[in-house]
């Protein structure tokens, strides 16, 4: 049984590069299994309650979808539904549904939440996405590039835009599978210090660079991967007119691409403003693999959901 089984999935950081290769190792089988068409369900009967306070796409649809393919159940409630810490209290409703449902999803806004719902629930709480991390996106983006170039050991990959939960997650992830990562952020828009520094002991550990820019075009430079995100992320749709400003020189357009290699792989984890922080042309070109990424979800989270399960 793997060291996982029962665990929380909170953060990268809590994960050995023993883990994370485990996760993609049994992603790999589980996309071979559903491309062949043969049957995986390692959570017959198995129930996964999903709390969603931010809408949501990819992440509902992927984990719904996946628990279904497992031959399990999942439940969804969303903010309405269910007041987390308003109708009722965080700890009484991990209580209540760690009676019901084998884990506990969360995407939300305060990290807080995912903690003290992990800290009062005696099932594994994963979380789908927090204002500080998000996890299941970061695992899904290096599986992605294990998938394309074959090996992860010694790349570089570029992360262009806001130093926000994709991009500490990132960060973590990028130590645990040996990749070097360069940031290029505006001023005052880079990660947290928090995360900064528990990264680059990670990183330091782990023998990669992590490097921290206000460049763009310094950043890109030899990248085998170039990334963006969204300039202004669910909660933060105040400042949009700012942060389009703010970020103008940092968009992912053709002539930035071109300053890095010639197969450098072009990455988004979605929903992408079109001709804000990447163009058209760049998105739908020949080095985008986004909609890989975005498939790539779903396996990458089945496996950690078999994991955490016990399924195999």
């Amino acid at each position: 049984m793997s060291k996982l089984s029962k665990k929380d999935f909170i953060t990268i950081h809590d994960l050995s590069a023993a883990e994370v290769a485990e996760i993609f190792d049994l992603a790999a089988e589980l996309k071979k299994k559903q491309q062949q068409g043969e049957k995986h369900e390692y959570l017959w009967a198995k129930s996964l309650a999903m709390i969603f306070e931010k809408p949501s796409t990819r992440t509902r649809v992927s984990f719904e979808i996946g628990m279904w393919q497992l031959g399990g159940l999942a439940v969804n409630l969303d903010q309405e539904a269910i007041g987390l810490g308003v109708r009722e209290t965080v700890g009484d409703v991990a209580k209540t549904l760690s009676r019901y449902a084998d884990a506990i999803l969360i995407r939300t806004f305060e990290h807080a939440k995912v903690l003290e719902l992990a800290q009062q629930a005696s099932v594994p709480i994963i979380n789908a996405l927090s204002d500080l991390l998000h996890p299941c996106q970061a695992l899904a983006d290096f599986f992605t590039v294990r998938e394309k170039k074959g090996s992860l050991k010694g790349l570089k990959f570029a992360y262009i835009g806001d130093g926000n939960n994709v991009c500490h997650s990132l960060m973590f992830a990028a130590a645990k599978v040996g990749m070097n990562l360069t940031i290029a952020a505006p001023k005052g828009y880079e990660p947290k210090e928090e995360i900064v520094e528990l990264a680059f002991a990670d990183g330091k550990k782990a023998g990669i660079e992590i490097d921290i820019l206000n460049d763009p075009v310094s950043a890109v430079k030899d990248a085998d991967v170039i990334y963006t995100d969204v300039w202004a992320s669910m909660g933060q749709e105040k400042e949009s007119k700012k942060r389009k400003k703010i970020f103008a020189k940092f968009q992912v357009n053709q002539q930035l691409v071109d300053l890095a290699k010639k197969d450098v792989m072009v990455m988004h984890c979605l929903p992408a403003h079109r001709g804000e922080e990447i163009t058209a042309e760049v998105i739908d070109g020949p080095n985008s693999v986004v909609f890989d990424q975005a498939e790539n979800r779903l396996h990458v989270q089945k496996a950690i959901l078999t994991l955490l399960l016990g399924g195999v």
